[in-house]
């Protein structure tokens, strides 16, 4: 089954923008330790300002789960400010239970993020939503949902996106706080790491390494300022292998997974007949992961993340090492400076090694 958009998902023109990442610490700026010759821009219509936004009213759409195979109905609904992103589960099993988007909510994370009350009743897949809503600049928004998992749509955070911009988005009278980064964070291993440094505005940046060709050594990065998430990340699709979409199956996940929703790989050949969105989509669409996960801390985070092979588990645990550690971040208003960032967009480093 094919998702469905309620209005249809079908007119949007998208491109890409190639310019240049400079950093500078959040450190460095507040004590005016340095300054930067770059141009600064302020934050446009769809960049998240000084104040909470919500959805000017409700919007429905209705899809299939990527793991369960079931059909799924959502409602996006305006929330009042200090809400955050809570999902209300509406069908019998679910009981109304509520669960917010946070991250000391997330109860799996083997195959997508699961967020959990405790009591059993969980909403999986919700990461490119997450992404959507962030991308969006949404901070309050109660998701009604009759399933256990998000529709996946088109494998991408494209159409929540469009949601939140058919829904349209409106400023509160709360101002916003931003979660900043103190000092760098770092979990992982040998094998995968994800960092969280000190840095000006939001931005992420991520490395991929699979044994395929297509795959070996890819790099890219993004600042979430203007409409770059929805430009240049928010079209990336999730991806797998034959193989292993074969695997999931028999185990029975993946019962929704098309070629309608997600990128599959078959040797050195990509099986849908449209071929990539971008060449590089496979690192955006890990960016886009990314985004929707970090976005779990509750409030935008004023930093600089980086994942090597990280993935859901590992974002996940970046999260529970920042806030275990108190000196590590500050929880305080936004302020003018805040949407303050570097004109650029999706850096795309791309490079194969042996």
């Amino acid at each position: 089954m094919v998702s469905k958009l309620e209005p249809h998902f079908n007119s949007w023109a998208w491109s890409d923008r190639h310019v240049v990442n400079v950093s500078l610490t959040y450190c460095q700026r507040r004590n005016g330790q340095a300054r930067r010759n770059k141009t600064l821009t302020h934050s446009n219509e769809t960049t998240p300002g000084l104040y909470q936004r919500t959805l000017k009213r409700s919007i429905h759409c209705t899809g299939v789960g990527l793991h369960s195979g079931a059909k799924v109905s959502m409602k996006l609904k305006p929330a009042d400010a200090d809400t955050g992103i809570v999902f209300v589960r509406t069908d019998p099993r679910g009981g109304q239970a509520e669960i917010p988007a946070l991250w000391d909510r997330v109860v799996d994370t083997r195959m997508c993020t699961v967020i959990g009350n405790g009591r059993g009743v969980n909403v999986g897949t919700v990461e490119h939503l997450i992404a959507g809503l962030s991308g969006a600049g949404v901070d309050n928004v109660v998701i009604e949902i009759d399933g256990p998992e998000v529709p996946i749509m088109d494998g991408s955070a494209a159409p929540f996106v469009f949601l939140a911009e058919c829904a349209g988005v409106e400023e509160q009278n709360q101002r916003r706080k931003v979660l900043r980064v103190c000092k760098q964070i770092a979990v992982g291993d040998a094998n995968r790491r994800a960092t969280l440094t000190p840095g000006f505005g939001s931005s992420f940046s991520f490395e991929i390494a699979f044994d395929h060709p297509m795959m070996k050594h890819n790099v890219g990065s993004l600042a979430l300022e203007g409409d770059a998430f929805k430009t240049d990340i928010a079209r990336a699709r999730t991806f797998g292998f034959l193989h292993e979409v074969e695997e999931l199956r028999r185990l029975g996940l993946a019962r929704g997974g098309s070629l309608d929703n997600a990128v599959v790989i078959s040797g050195d050949t990509i099986l849908n007949e449209e071929g990539l969105r971008f060449d590089d989509e496979f690192v955006r669409h890990k960016i886009l992961d990314s985004v929707g996960d970090l976005y779990l801390a509750g409030h935008r985070i004023i930093g600089h993340f980086h994942g090597w092979r990280s993935g859901h588990m590992l974002n996940n645990k970046l999260l529970h090492a920042m806030f275990a550690d108190a000196a590590s971040f500050e929880l305080s208003e936004i302020t003018e400076d805040d949407l303050q960032s570097e004109s650029w967009a999706f850096r795309p480093r791309l490079a194969a090694t042996a």
